[in-house]
């Protein structure tokens, strides 16, 4: 049994009239009339009576036109679920995300759902080192996250800007006002940092080193929503990546007199990925 012949079945239970199916179809009539003969050869039974007037469904035709018509319908939607897929319309993405990118991603997911509605994402964040073993093992579909200072293995990663490592306070902190912030500055306030092991945090301590002890830490946390939050009301400073800024309102940026280290940020994907990569679209 062929979808074609459950398709020609069909149409000519539709119109109980070979000539007229055969017209829609857009096929010669007994080329139509053969296929219907082979379905019920191979189901072992008759489908339609015809005599020179007239067609009739038979009782397993009747039987049968149901479930016939299920079953093009859900090859139709198979049909179109490959298409989507391939075209990037449907289906799911798995993105892992570093938390300094968490303000920057929500302005891009609803610009990308309005485009893709089809498609439903599956978002996590996690430190850096965590997303790469989650990417290389294939359970993440690509990551968006500051650009691997070392190669890895198996990954490839595509520019999608640079970023600078800043001092963040509230607007009504005393660094606030400086167009650029020392060391010696920050030595004389409250810190709340990022945890070790997140992006952000293993690039200022490259930079500070074991002058890292001289700096008044008193909160770590590796979420970056609630340390803008501490930074708002608990009048701390931090030093995050300039771009966890970006639509938070009441916050500054302050650059460090040697504009500490820049960064690329990318979108990371393993090698296996087609040319298609997903996140070409976001």
């Amino acid at each position: 049994m062929e979808l074609r012949q459950l398709r020609y079945f069909v149409k000519v239970a539709e119109t109980l009239n070979f000539s007229e199916a055969s017209r829609e179809l857009f096929i010669t009539q007994s080329t139509l009339s053969q296929q219907v003969r082979q379905l019920e050869e191979s189901l072992g039974t008759q489908l339609l009576v015809r005599t020179s007037h007239s067609v009739a469904l038979t009782e397993a035709g009747t039987e049968l036109l149901p479930y016939a018509r299920l079953t093009l319908r859900d090859a139709e939607q198979c049909r179109q679920r490959i298409v989507d897929l391939d075209a990037g319309l449907g289906g799911r993405l798995d993105i892992g995300v570093t938390y300094s990118f968490s303000p920057i991603l929500t302005e891009s997911l609803f610009e990308f759902k309005e485009k893709f509605p089809k498609v439903k994402l599956n978002i996590l964040y996690k430190p850096m080192a965590e997303l790469m073993e989650l990417l290389s093992d294939r359970k993440l579909d690509f990551v968006l996250a500051f650009k691997p200072t070392k190669p890895i293995p198996g990954i490839e990663s595509h520019f999608l800007f640079q970023n600078f490592l800043a001092v963040i306070v509230d607007e009504s902190h005393p660094l606030a006002r400086e167009k650029a912030v020392t060391f010696d500055m920050l030595r004389r306030f409250d810190l709340a940092l990022p945890s070790r092991g997140l992006q952000a945090r293993n690039l200022f301590d490259r930079i500070v080193g074991k002058r890292i002890d001289e700096l008044r830490v008193k909160i770590e946390l590796n979420e970056v929503n609630i340390l803008l939050k501490l930074i708002r009301q608990g009048g701390l400073a931090s030093v995050l990546a300039e771009a966890t800024t970006l639509n938070e309102t009441g916050i500054s940026a302050s650059p460090s007199r040697r504009r500490m280290l820049r960064w690329m940020a990318a979108c990371i994907f393993s090698r296996i990925a087609t040319e298609n990569a997903p996140c070409r679209n976001l």
